[in-house]
């Protein structure tokens, strides 16, 4: 995006969560992530002035910076994602009212019902949602489930502009193709010829990884193995369950995987699976399918809209772990077929990535110019 032609960007940094190393209180270890996060665009951190810092409270996020930044930056255009629930977003929303700056609001949302499930924030989404949403002269959205829920809701489609959630397609692709397939499956003592399902997500229960264990019972495939990339609250139960279903030697529990080595977990298996009861997109389809991974997922995944298709994977019904079961037997049992989802999965992808996504946003931005006589 930094590099084209059209566009100028500066980013600011409201926390350095992800960036900086710091302990991930569902890893449950210190993260660093070991790829280059802050290089290629510019970029600046708004110092949180937030008396007790933190990502879970409205005024855990404060950064006054942004007030001065935006009203005196003279940018043309202001893209916030921090949500209403923060007081940095009133903050960088009244920096841009009163300096005349269009807005764009990002949002990945693909329901209305809250991953707590208190359902009266339903209610109370029905009714703010439009209010919070039509103060944006544009909404950027990552996937057509995203979009939809907005117009069901009254933002008019014109106003809506759809910017395909991305990862840097050509490191991944130029990662996987340097793995040695033979040699990771050596490490995880699997097989070569056995068909490999990962999950690759942290261990909570909002994305059901027990239903991908029952499921894979089920299937009941002996030349099956499942790979669990990841560390969360729920290793222990997920470890001490696969032993009383007596199939811990067919299943392989990883722990955190850090960014620079997903590539050679993806490319080292055949289906990715995401059960997810809660999801607005999960990039990790991205990847799995840029590393050549076949695909099911949830109805509760906002990627299945987009990403997965009947040429390379399914999607079933939340929670219903006999119909995941009924899928993986069929995939496991026939290696060619998993194959050819898996090219498929990669061929989708050429259309899907950082390209269209900045097209996109420009897109919008020339609609948003258009409304305002600017050409």
């Amino acid at each position: 995006m930094a590099r084209h032609a059209r566009m100028d960007i500066q980013v600011a940094y409201c926390s350095m969560q992800g960036a900086e190393s710091g302990v991930d209180k569902d890893f449950g270890v210190e993260v660093k992530w070991d790829v280059p996060l802050l290089d290629g665009y510019t970029w600046a951190h708004v110092p949180n002035r937030a008396r007790r810092p933190s990502l879970d409270r409205f005024f855990g996020l404060v950064n006054t910076g942004l007030w001065r930044m935006i009203r005196k930056g003279h940018y043309d255009a202001v893209v916030i994602y921090a949500g209403y629930r923060f007081a940095t977003y009133w903050i960088a929303l009244a920096a841009a009212k009163f300096s005349g700056t269009p807005i764009l609001f990002g949002t990945d949302a693909s329901t209305l019902a809250p991953r707590s499930g208190k359902n009266w924030k339903v209610n109370v989404k029905k009714w703010l949602w439009p209010v919070y949403f039509g103060m944006a002269d544009q909404v950027l959205v990552p996937s057509t489930a995203a979009r939809e829920l907005l117009q069901s809701i009254g933002i008019p489609a014109k106003r809506i502009s759809m910017t395909p959630y991305s990862v840097d397609n050509s490191w991944w692709r130029a990662k996987a193709a340097l793995v040695d397939r033979a040699q990771v499956r050596k490490e995880w003592d699997v097989p070569s010829s056995a068909a490999v399902i990962l999950f690759c997500a942290k261990l909570q229960p909002w994305k059901r990884p027990h239903d991908l264990l029952r499921a894979f019972v089920k299937a009941n495939n002996p030349n099956s193995f499942l790979i669990y990339a990841g560390d969360g609250p729920l290793l222990q139960e997920l470890k001490s369950e696969a032993a009383q279903l007596s199939v811990e030697d067919r299943v392989r529990f990883l722990g955190f995987v850090n960014q620079s080595q997903l590539p050679s977990i993806y490319k080292s298996s055949d289906l990715f699976v995401l059960p997810s009861d809660y999801e607005p997109f999960g990039v990790v389809v991205n990847e799995s399918m840029l590393c050549g991974c076949a695909v099911v997922v949830s109805d509760r995944v906002g990627a299945g809209r987009d990403l997965v298709r009947p040429e390379n994977g399914f999607v079933y019904s939340c929670a219903d772990v006999d119909a995941l079961a009924g899928v993986l037997g069929q995939l496991t049992a026939d290696p060619a077929k998993l194959k050819q989802m898996g090219e498929a999965s990669e061929r989708i992808m050429k259309t899907w990535s950082l390209r269209e996504n900045t097209e996109a946003l420009i897109g919008a931005l020339d609609l948003i110019y258009q409304r305002k006589g600017g050409g």
